[in-house]
This record gives structure tokens, C-alpha cells and sequence, in this order.
């Protein structure tokens, strides 16, 4: 597979990547190399990755915990530490091997730390292959609240290598697919009914929908790469996917979520909203329902769920002039942003979910 331009940087895919990946370090004479590793993939991808590279001396690996909820402005502080203790300066660059927690928090921490030193993205899950790669979007959570703190910042290049894919359990494959369904439905119908069948996709067509994948990311933050208009359709289930995430990560009572499968009821609540607001069809509402019910099953709420929910929308980051935006599909890959949406609507869309 070719690689691919974005903003100022370059992906690149599977074998072609480790190459460049030594021709840049060799090119650039960086003082010291960093990699930032969480505890799974210090274990799990690590090896690997330093198997295929070069120059593999003069480098300091640091370790954060894994999981959402490490995704801190301390866990931060804790990297920033070690980068100066370990002698870090301008011309450091620090390698973040993870999934989107890694990559997302690594991306910050190099562009903050001495004002900003280069890095580069090894996404090793499904989700921070076809989400976290493309965009330049950095940042940590505020407590639960997803993602409230951070910068835009373009990597100097990302490699994604599907191999990396053999160490994911199947619920963080199904994480990762929620993100390629979202893109089909904010972009084309070709590319959503490849899921149909999803079950029967072998390696190489799960290598190049995740290309497409990639590509259609592209394709938007290059229209809009600060999210003033277009690239808020990414969006597309986010507005309540990310306050139901926010809600079980909080609540002791709740199995915390992953970011899929949240995203995968904010999904069908925004289709049932879509639906009622601007004209989405029906028959494709229950469908799209059913196919993300036999990949993500049926998440139970409670009346007493509702209000604490809608409450965690006001922290959503498209919001603006007091007002919550969402957005909403008037079918599939014709989206519409900065919609209102009336509490009782909302109320009626986990009523359609449970159904």
C-alpha cells in the first residue's frame, strides 16, 4: 500500500514504514530517542518494533499504566519528569507505541515538552489505526470527561502495521471497527455495506478497508483541520457516546465501557435523532440497529441514567454559545451539523436503543 500525506506528516503502512522510520532517525541526528510504552505493549509490541530498527542504542523506554483512565494530566506530569531526568532536550524525539491512550497522551506530552520536540505514532489497535493516526488531535481527559485538554499536532510520521493486531483481544477489534462503521456512514453507502458480512473478511481486506478508512479521515481534516465546519462530522455518535463513555467510567455501579462500544450506542441514538429531525430513513435506521447490536450486543440503562447523561453533554468539545451541537445524517454519508436536539428526543432515542 502506498503512503499517505497528511497535514505535515506521512503514514506509512506495514513493512514500507520501518525503513523510513530509520532513514528519519539517521537524517535527523536526533540527541537522544525516547519510546513511550504503556504496560501491555511494552510486553506485546515493544520486541518487535525494536527488531526492525536499526538504531536501537541511545534509547530510553518509559512506561505509563494502561487504560482510559492513566489518560491524565498527572500521568503527563509523570513522563515530563522523566523526560528531563533522563536528560531530554529540543532535539529529542519520543516514540509512542500504544493505542489511542499511548499515542493521544504521547502526542501531547511531545509537543509541550521544552515547547515542543518531534515524535512519532505507532498506533497498535484497530481504533488508534483508523482514529488516532490521522488528524493531528492530542490530548488527556479532565477526571471523566473525555478528552477536554490538549493541542493539534501533526506527528512527524505514523506507521501502521497490522501485525500489531494479532496481540488485540476481540472486544478492542470490535472497539476499532465502531470508528470504520462511523466513517461509512458520514461518507459513502460502497464503503459501509463492506460490514455487512464482516465475519468473513480475511486479513487482507480488513489491511485495505482500514486504508480506505484512513483515507476518508484524511480527506475531511484536510477540508477542515481545525474543525471550524466539516470535521466535525467526525463526530457522527460522539456527542452522546462520549458522555455515556464519561458516565460508566465515573459510576461505580456501571462495567466501564471501551470507546467503541460506546460510540456504537451513540451511534443509533443519533441515527433515531437523525431520523425524527432531518428525514434519515427509517428502514435504514432498524437495519444499521440490528448490524450494530450483533457486533456490540445491548447495553442496559435505567430511567435514573438519563438525567446524569444528558448532564455530561454541556463538556462536549463541539459545543458553543451555551448550545449542544450534534450531528446527524440525513442519510447515509450526507451528514448535518450543529443540530439541537430537545431533551425528550434523547429520552425517546435510549427508549429506540433498548427496544
Amino acid at each position: 500500500m502506498d503512503s499517505i500525506t497528511a497535514n505535515n506528516g506521512i503514514i506509512h503502512f506495514n513493512k514500507t514504514g520501518y525503513p523510513a522510520i530509520n532513514q528519519h532517525i539517521k537524517q535527523h541526528n536526533f540527541s537522544k530517542i525516547f519510546i513511550l510504552v504503556d504496560s501491555n505493549t511494552h510486553e506485546c509490541c515493544l520486541p518487535y518494533f525494536l527488531s526492525n530498527l536499526e538504531h536501537a542504542n541511545n534509547i530510553e523506554v518509559i512506561e505509563i499504566e494502561a487504560g482510559e483512565i492513566h489518560k491524565t494530566i498527572d500521568t503527563c506530569v509523570g513522563v515530563w519528569n522523566s523526560l528531563s531526568e533522563l536528560d531530554g532536550d529540543r532535539k529529542s524525539l519520543l516514540i509512542n507505541i500504544g493505542g489511542g491512550v499511548v499515542t493521544d497522551l504521547g502526542g501531547f506530552v511531545a509537543s509541550t515538552f521544552k515547547r515542543g520536540i518531534a515524535y512519532i505514532n505507532i498506533p497498535t489497535s484497530l481504533l488508534a489505526m483508523v482514529d488516532a493516526s490521522v488528524g493531528g488531535k492530542t490530548g488527556v481527559d479532565l477526571g471523566t470527561l473525555k478528552n477536554q485538554i490538549g493541542v493539534i499536532s501533526t506527528p512527524d510520521m505514523v506507521l501502521i502495521d497490522t501485525k500489531f493486531l494479532d496481540t488485540l483481544p476481540p472486544e478492542q477489534m470490535r472497539s476499532g471497527l465502531a470508528e470504520m462503521l462511523k466513517h461509512g456512514l458520514i461518507s459513502n453507502e460502497t464503503y459501509w455495506n463492506k460490514f455487512t458480512n464482516f465475519s468473513e473478511l480475511t486479513l487482507k481486506d480488513l489491511d485495505a478497508l482500514i486504508y480506505e478508512s484512513v483515507l476518508i479521515k484524511k480527506a475531511v481534516v484536510d477540508a477542515d483541520p481545525f474543525e471550524n465546519g466539516l470535521r466535525k462530522t467526525l463526530n457522527f455518535g460522539h456527542t452522546l457516546g462520549h458522555a455515556i463513555e464519561s458516565y460508566f467510567l465515573s459510576n461505580t455501579h456501571k462495567t466501564d465501557l471501551l470507546h467503541g462500544e460506546a460510540i456504537a450506542i451513540g451511534m443509533v441514538l443519533a441515527l433515531y435523532i437523525s431520523e425524527k429531525l432531518v428525514g434519515f430513513p427509517q428502514q435504514k435506521t432498524q437495519s444499521i440497529k440490528t448490524l450494530l447490536r450483533k457486533y456490540y450486543g445491548k447495553v442496559e440503562f435505567e430511567d435514573s441514567d438519563y438525567k446524569p447523561i444528558l448532564e455530561l453533554l454541556k463538556y462536549d468539545k463541539k459545543n458553543s454559545h451555551g448550545n449542544i451541537n450534534f450531528v446527524l445524517l440525513e442519510d447515509i454519508g450526507k451528514t448535518k451539523i450543529d443540530c439541537l436536539v430537545e431533551e425528550s428526543l434523547i429520552i425517546e432515542a435510549f427508549q429506540f436503543y433498548l427496544e
